[in-house]
């Protein structure tokens, strides 16, 4: 190419450079922008603070008293959830959300003798009647295995009244008088901060009776941690061996329940805080996505 050829395409050459680095330079900005709201959604998403009780409502949970028929195990007192004593439809109070993993912090009193707990990794829900419960049944898993099995299971048929109780299929946190309920006497399986008969605390760890403890727990993949009064209390995998067998020897390898609990089919699961017939107080409770 002459000299002359050269020039007549500089101008061009010059423009058409210019542009290309204007648009590699707008590129990068951009791209670097969006990773930056990527990062920040995500770590929003992660890692924020989720308040589940406002001290005055219950915003964040399904409230039975509005459903139908409206139950009545659970109210506000005193700046708490609180779970109410005999109620005539005992059932857990079930967070709106669900979540993974996560980690959620909460603080819980009992009274002498009481016996309550948060439940996780919830797979399901067995809607417990004397009209659905046949009659000589020897224990009280053999009733949850009948109606989960026979598919019984539907809340809305209840009558306002009915004496009935509404189990929740999940993992459990224990919240219980150490020194006072019948079943935390059997041993560590059944004490504060237990994964309820899998699991037992490393240590006891709960304050006296009529105090406040703190409690944390975390969940990651298939493994849990619960804390309790700043001490973990239980560091365990979900599928060990020694679950399994605490859950085969209450309920029984060919239960519904062992299945749901050894496979956890549902990893994205609503929270709950148990109502176990005894006044129990709740608190101070927050979640975030892990």
């Amino acid at each position: 190419m002459k000299r002359k050829d050269i020039n007549f395409y500089r101008p061009w050459l010059h423009s058409h450079t210019l542009e290309s680095v204007w648009l590699l330079r707008y590129t990068f900005a951009m791209t670097f922008r969006c990773l930056l709201l990527l990062a920040a959604a995500s770590a929003a998403l992660a890692g924020e603070w989720i308040s589940l009780f406002d001290g005055k409502s219950f915003n964040g949970w399904i409230d039975p008293a509005k459903l139908s028929p409206p139950g009545d195990s659970w109210e506000i007192a005193d700046g708490c959830i609180k779970a109410r004593s005999h109620p005539k439809m005992r059932e857990d109070l079930v967070s709106r959300e669900s979540f993974t993993d996560f980690e959620l912090e909460f603080e819980w009193r009992v009274l002498a003798k009481a016996n309550s707990g948060v439940k996780y990794r919830i797979q399901d829900f067995a809607v417990l009647t004397k009209a659905n419960k046949p009659p000589n049944l020897p224990k009280f898993e053999r009733w949850v295995d009948h109606v989960l099995n026979n598919k019984l299971s539907d809340r809305k048929k209840l009558a306002p009244g009915d004496d009935s109780q509404i189990y929740s299929v999940g993992f459990e946190y224990q919240v219980i008088d150490d020194g006072g309920h019948a079943d935390a006497r059997r041993g560590g399986l059944y004490q504060a901060g237990s994964l309820y008969s899998m699991v037992g605390p490393a240590k006891p760890a709960a304050k006296p009776v009529g105090e406040f403890n703190q409690a944390r727990i975390v969940v990651r993949g298939n493994r849990a941690e619960h804390w309790l009064n700043g001490v973990k209390v239980v560091d365990t995998a979900l599928d060990v061996p020694a679950v399994k067998e605490t859950l085969a020897k209450r309920w029984g390898t060919e239960s519904p329940v062992y299945r749901l609990l050894t496979e956890a089919p549902k990893r994205n699961c609503p929270i709950s805080l148990q109502n176990h017939n005894d006044e129990t107080w709740f608190r101070n409770i927050r979640i975030r996505r892990l």
